[in-house]
Order: structure tokens, then sequence, then C-alpha cells
């Protein structure tokens, strides 16, 4: 059963797996599965995770998958009314008060709040185009909670009120994605209208499979260590683990220093190559000096 504005693009699960991998994003089955339902049932999918896990490029690779355009709020402490829904080009409406001098004030005022005067920010544009789209709410744990209250109409019925020009009701629902890093926690008002996904870092196997994906060039052998060190580092104490997207820089890396096989010494990553290169990814000077003292690299 979807909605009556809702224009599911995926098959099944199956086709969602598929569909993300040939834009190079390997989905597990929870992903596969809660994206499959999001699309089909026109639910927002809120999706939570330590920084790094591939939340955002979730987003990315949905729009990518199903040929849709990416829109995207970011959020921040601070962010209103006026950066997420819409503002009104108060400039250009002092203009057309000025043009039309004494012109009958209601009639001014019809023209002055019109689409024409409107600023459409990303829930507004998102929910006005007609066009396949992904919105993506980026980091909503940043925003103040006051913010969440803004989402819950838009959310709830796919629509956003202008007090001077009415409602505007999606035509066609976009597929939302809301992610968050769990900083603080969200209102149950919120979570209620979402469906919810936690992604949390790769196991072992599916690291190197993204890895290799990434940085095809790397040798299986350097990889599959490179994927052991990075999991030996996201156990440690410290600040900020290494996310996906840093362990495939520090392939990359490695290939830019040497030419692959030269990175392993018996059986192992050359300890001196890894502590020249820590800073890709751990950006912490204490998470550092923590690395080095437990991998025994000084």
């Amino acid at each position: 059963m979807t909605a009556d504005n809702v224009t599911p693009v995926f098959a099944d699960t199956a086709d969602v797996t598929a569909r993300l991998r040939e834009t190079g994003y390997l989905a597990d089955a929870a992903t596969s599965t809660t994206t499959f339902l999001a699309d089909r049932l026109g639910k927002p999918l809120l999706v939570e995770g330590p920084a790094g896990v591939g939340k955002t490029e979730l987003a990315r690779a949905i729009a990518q998958a199903t040929g849709a355009d990416l829109i995207r709020l970011q959020c921040y402490e601070g962010i209103d009314e006026a950066r997420a829904l819409y503002e009104w080009n108060h400039a250009k409406q002092i203009l057309a008060i000025q043009a039309a001098g004494s012109r009958d004030w209601d009639a001014t005022k019809n023209d002055i709040f019109s689409e024409e005067f409107l600023l459409a920010r990303p829930l507004l544009t998102a929910i006005s185009r007609t066009e396949p789209t992904v919105l993506l709410i980026d980091e909503i744990d940043k925003a103040d909670v006051d913010i969440e209250g803004l989402l819950l109409e838009v959310l709830s019925d796919f629509a956003i009120t202008i007090p001077e020009m009415g409602t505007v009701a999606a035509q066609r629902r976009p597929i939302v994605l809301l992610t968050s890093n769990a900083n603080r926690e969200l209102s149950e008002a919120l979570k209620r209208r979402c469906l919810y996904l936690y992604i949390d870092f790769p196991d072992a196997a599916l690291e190197r499979e993204i890895l290799s994906s990434r940085v095809p060039e790397l040798p299986t052998k350097v990889a599959t260590e490179l994927v052991r060190v990075v999991g030996v580092l996201r156990g440690l104490d410290i600040k900020k683990k290494p996310s996906v997207a840093e362990t495939i820089d520090w392939g990359n890396t490695l290939l830019a220093m040497t030419t692959g096989d030269e990175a392993i010494k018996g059986g192992r990553l050359d300890e001196s190559l890894i502590a020249k290169t820590l800073g890709v990814v751990l950006k912490h000077r204490p998470d550092v000096t923590t690395a080095i003292r437990e991998l025994k690299l000084g």
C-alpha cells in the first residue's frame, strides 16, 4: 500500500541492493530493506550511526540509482525557518511597493506575497518539485530542538503552509533521509514519523570489499592488513574513530607512497609507513599518540 502521491522506484530489496551497488554503495540487508520500505511507503528514513559510516553517502547513492536530484538541508545550531523552509525577498518587495505608487494596498499586497517574491529553501524546494527527488536532512541532531517542530508538518503531510499564500502540498513525494550522529536525543514526535536505520562500522569482510571496489589497484594482502589495522584503531579509546572514507583515503595514500606490495613487510603493514601516515585516519593529536603507543610504533 502506498500513499496517493508516492511513486515507488524500487521493485524489491534485491533491486535496491543491485542498484546501489552499481553506484559503488555496498548495502547490507538492513539498509536495503529499510530503503525499500521508505520508498514504497513514502515514509522518511532516519539514519543514525557514528560519523563516517556512509549515512550521507546513502542519500547520494539513492539519488544516483534512481536518477533523482539530491536536495540537501545541512543542519547546524541556530538554523531557522528562513534557512530551512522559505523566506520573502524583502528587497524586491520594497521595490515593488515603491513602483506601485498610489495603487490600492490590497492589490499590491496580493502581488508582493506571490511566488515571484518567494525564496524557496531546501524543504519547500523538495516539496514543490514534480521530478524525482531525494531530500537529505543532514545531521538533524546538530540543529536546535525547535527545528524539529518545523519538520513535523513536512514529514507528516508532505506539505508546507505559507500564511500569505496557503498550503503547498507535494504532488510527488520525495524520498526523505534524515541523518544523525546521535549527539542528542531526537523528539519522539519526529521519530514516530520515520522509519529507523542504524548503520555501524562495517565488519572486516564488507570493509575489504568496499576498499577493493574504491581502490582496486591495492593488492589484496595490503587491503586485508589495512582493514585489520583500522579495526584495531577503532577499538582504542580515542576521540574520533576512523571512518570508512578514511580507510579508503589510507588505501590511496599507500598506493601514492609505494607500489602497493612494498607496504607489506613480514606479512604486516610496514610500521614506519603506518607511523608516517596516521594523520590520514586520525585527526586529533592525543589519538595519534594513543595509536603510536598501542601499536608500539615508537
